[in-house]
């Protein structure tokens, strides 16, 4: 039994989280993303690490550990090669004034780096490599135009901080250390407030970290941040494109559940890292962890013909073996948002009255007037299902992916709450429409793409449209598109059936 009184744990590796937008890295985290890189540059005293946001100071402290045995032949007096480790080879931007001490002070042993017991001699300022400036958003019609942030939320006095992160605030990023760097490496801030969904609608940021750090150049570029930029959405659909185009990207390390990864901390749709390697393109390794099984493959980000990158290697085969049948997706015939031109608040009536048509609303169905539907009357008379537009199951799993679709009346529309199938040409159709949707297979197709509540009609591309003059079951799909076992058993684990859930 270890003795308590010689256990003296990392303190980096017992902080807490402030929020889930700005994590702090574990020490072991940290160095499996180190480990990407290629283990030569250890033993390289020209080498430059730049962590351009700095939180803890974790990777530019590990980096100088392995730094440190790794030139032990190349400077082999201790003193000298630590001066030349901290001084010409580690350099960091922190996020805020007060993740600047603590960098320096994880990194230094002293909140100033030119302090008395500082392990680096050679610093003359209390910054050294570790800097940090305070930065205003610039506003252009009430957004910062660097990163999108609310000028409501943000426009703050001194004594509060701006969270306008320097890295990503200038289009002269080269300017802030004046050199190159040969590996850039870190874990950006996800996200910032922009001013909508009364105080809870964010905007993504972190993708301008990474995009503004391939604009420096580097041989190696590796950072951790979250996985909704497969599928794309608000303001991650250029930078989708741009990564899962980019035959640099050499391996990505996804975690499904975020909590795999950092302990404690749900981040919607997971998280994963990932290594950009300059000079060698080619294929990507793509390493799937969830519920604690990993699977690695190395394959295009993009399979022929989609724009989206499917998460797990033993989905692959799936899509291929479906893609082959070359059948339209069933997104032809699901409608957008507001597919009756109704927002999510609608003013009902809870009875039928002369020229009424029922309406599926949240939090509770009605009629209104036939003359009040603007959008796609010649639906109103024919045969539909409906879905509900978001399905939220945190931590559920196997998962549902979507809520219960249902068919509609005779007469019937809905609120921007549910989604469309259809119009269809009889009940009978809608009927097998609905049961084809219960399915695992067409809920698998979606999990492909749906990496959070929210379940627009894009995350269906991958499902195929079916005969519905035909009932559907798994059994029948699975034999149609001839999957293995192996396969059928995966989208079972995934999966679990719709009729189980009493919600």
């Amino acid at each position: 039994m270890q003795n308590r009184n010689n256990y003296n744990p990392d303190v980096l590796s017992c902080l807490a989280n402030l929020s889930s937008d700005e994590v702090f890295t574990p020490p072991q985290l940290a160095n499996q993303i180190l480990d990407l890189l290629p283990k030569g540059i250890w033993s390289d005293k020209n080498a430059r690490f730049l962590d351009p946001v700095c939180k803890t100071g974790v990777f530019l402290r590990e980096i100088a550990k392995r730094l440190n045995v790794g030139l032990e032949k190349v400077i082999p007096d201790k003193k000298k090669r630590i001066d030349h480790i901290f001084k010409s080879q580690l350099f960091g931007v922190a996020i805020t004034e007060l993740t600047a001490l603590f960098s320096r002070r994880s990194v230094y042993c002293s909140k100033k780096a030119n302090g008395k017991y500082s392990i680096c001699e050679s610093f003359n300022d209390l910054q050294g490599n570790i800097r940090f400036r305070r930065i205003e958003h610039t506003w252009v019609n009430g957004k910062c135009q660097f990163c999108g942030a609310s000028q409501e939320v943000y426009d703050r006095s001194e004594e509060l901080e701006t969270h306008a992160y320097q890295f990503i605030h200038t289009n002269k990023t080269e300017e802030i250390f004046n050199m190159k760097f040969d590996v850039i490496i870190g874990n950006p801030p996800y996200q910032l407030n922009d001013g909508g969904g009364m105080g809870t609608s964010a905007t993504a940021i972190y993708q301008l970290f990474v995009q503004q750090a391939k604009k420096l150049n580097p041989r190696y570029l590796s950072m951790i941040i979250p996985s909704r930029w497969f599928a794309g959405g608000k303001g991650l659909d250029d930078f989708r494109n741009e990564m899962l185009s980019d035959t640099k990207v050499r391996k990505i390390v996804d975690y499904f559940d975020s909590g795999e990864c950092f302990p404690g901390v749900d981040i919607s749709g997971g998280v994963c890292y990932f290594l950009w390697d300059r000079d060698n393109p080619g294929e990507c390794e793509v390493v799937s962890i969830r519920g604690g099984v990993k699977s690695e493959m190395k394959r295009p980000l993009l399979e022929n013909g989609s724009d989206t990158f499917v998460r797990f290697n033993e989905a692959i085969s799936i899509v291929r073996k479906i893609a082959i049948h070359k059948q339209k997706s069933i997104m032809e015939i699901i409608s957008s948002r507001k597919p009756f031109g109704f927002g999510s608040v609608v003013k009902i009536r809870e009875n039928k009255f002369r020229n009424s048509v029922k309406i599926y609303a949240y939090p509770k169905n009605g009629y209104i007037d036939r003359d009040e539907v603007k959008n796609n009357q010649d639906w109103l008379d024919r045969s539909k299902v409906y879905i509900a537009k978001a399905y939220g199951e945190r931590g559920a799993f196997p998962y549902l992916v979507l809520g219960r679709p249902f068919v509609g009346e005779s007469i019937s529309c809905c609120s921007e709450t549910y989604l469309v199938i259809g119009p269809l040409k009889s009940k009978n159709a809608a009927t097998n429409a609905m049961s084809y949707m219960q399915t695992k297979l067409f809920r698998f197709l979606v999990l492909l793409k749906k990496n959070t509540q929210n379940a627009p009609r894009g995350v269906y591309s991958f499902v195929p449209i079916q005969d519905f003059d035909e009932n559907w079951t798994d059994e029948k799909l699975y034999k149609k598109y001839g999957l293995t076992r192996s396969e059928i058993s995966f989208i079972e684990s995934m999966i679990r059936p719709l009729e189980s859930d009493n919600e």
